[in-house]
């Protein structure tokens, strides 16, 4: 019975809450770093094996890619590190561990800690969203080609001059207007939503999209168990000061 009882404290003093903002947000940023790299590779090879046959028109686009490649690299290892913190930090704020360890006092150093992981995790919830949306916009991309082409190999389709029907990749800011094709037309276009290349990437934008949507709602839980340990430690320190005496 002692053991039991022993082992169900244990698991009262298991942050929850943080163990499954921890593993949602781990899984979402793995999803986002390594489908979006993988991703944003197979888009550069899509634009110079179709849509830019010269290297100087897309060379500030492939710069731009690399870099997102490295901060995707920088991106994984700060979350690591983060969400094991954050975890640490639930564990040892957790009101539950507390009533395990009746000595634990707090100290305005931790409150300060504690503090800073609310309003980090904040905005870092902030600039999530703002990644959300903006994975989603490769999506976009990507789904106005599939939908061009399932239009032109629909059976109900009645166009009569399938080469009329283009896809035009520098309206979107892309490549420059001067660059060569620059877009895809006709059976061209539906060549390449054909390619491995193309239907790879766009599911691995939609993954990565949705690996974002998760680490969003990972930060969200974090924002509640962080401001809730926050608010608990401030309650023990109140507490502390009234029966100093």
């Amino acid at each position: 019975v002692g053991c039991f009882e022993c082992c169900i404290k244990c698991l009262g003093g298991v942050p929850y809450a943080s163990l499954v903002a921890t593993i949602l947000c781990f899984s979402g940023v793995a999803l986002f770093c390594g489908c979006g790299h993988v991703a944003l590779t197979g888009t550069i090879s899509i634009l110079e094996n179709h849509f830019s046959k010269i290297t100087s028109d897309h060379a500030m686009l492939t710069d731009v890619i690399q870099l997102m490649q490295y901060v995707i690299y920088g991106i994984a290892s700060f979350f690591f590190l983060y969400g094991i913190i954050l975890l640490a930090e639930g564990f040892y704020t957790t009101s539950a561990v507390k009533e395990l360890h009746s000595e634990f006092k707090t100290t305005i150093c931790g409150r300060c800690i504690s503090g800073m992981f609310v309003f980090l995790t904040y905005i870092l919830g902030i600039a999530w969203l703002g990644v959300f949306g903006f994975s989603a916009v490769p999506v976009f991309l990507f789904y106005n080609m599939w939908s061009t082409c399932a239009a032109m190999r629909s059976p109900v389709s009645n166009f009569t001059n399938l080469d009329s029907i283009c896809v035009d990749v520098r309206q979107y800011g892309i490549i420059p207007w001067n660059a060569t094709p620059g877009k895809a037309c006709g059976s061209t276009l539906g060549d390449i939503c054909n390619t491995s290349e193309f239907y790879l990437s766009y599911h691995l934008y939609i993954v990565a999209c949705a690996g974002a949507g998760a680490t969003v709602i990972a930060l969200l839980i974090y924002m509640m168990a962080t401001t809730y340990n926050f608010a608990v430690l401030k309650f023990k320190s109140r507490e502390d000061c009234c029966t100093k005496f």
